[in-house]
């Protein structure tokens, strides 16, 4: 299957941010911040993924939505970085613009799904 545009930047995402939280020192209680953006940054690409082998037009509305609330707490995550100073504010607007554009594209993509779902 041929990926996606979205299920690209979800996936460059997600490395991106391993590779920034690679750098990032995690003492002072910024391993927690670690784990939970690694995390949330990849379960995008995640329920991105799953969404292809949803059981129904519901069930990948469904699999959209998560991927947005991840996103979401990804841009928080960052936030949170940003402001415990374990990544520059360089680096937190790269992500945080890619989250952007990534979370347009789920609204996007929903937005298009349910209207698919309410012309049946």
């Amino acid at each position: 299957m041929k990926d996606s545009e979205l299920r690209t930047r979800a996936k460059a995402l997600a490395l991106h941010i391993i590779a920034v939280c690679d750098e990032v020192d995690t003492h002072k209680g910024r391993g927690v911040l670690v784990n939970q953006i690694v995390r949330s940054a990849t379960s995008i690409g995640a329920n991105i993924h799953e969404a292809n082998y949803a059981a129904s037009k519901a069930d990948f509305i469904n699999k959209f939505h998560i991927a947005l609330k991840e996103c979401g707490e990804t841009e928080y995550w960052i936030e949170m970085l940003v402001g415990s100073n374990a990544i520059s504010e360089q680096i937190s607007k790269e992500l945080l613009q890619e989250c952007g554009v990534i979370r347009r594209m789920l609204v996007k993509s929903i937005t298009t799904a349910k209207g698919m779902v309410e012309d049946k």
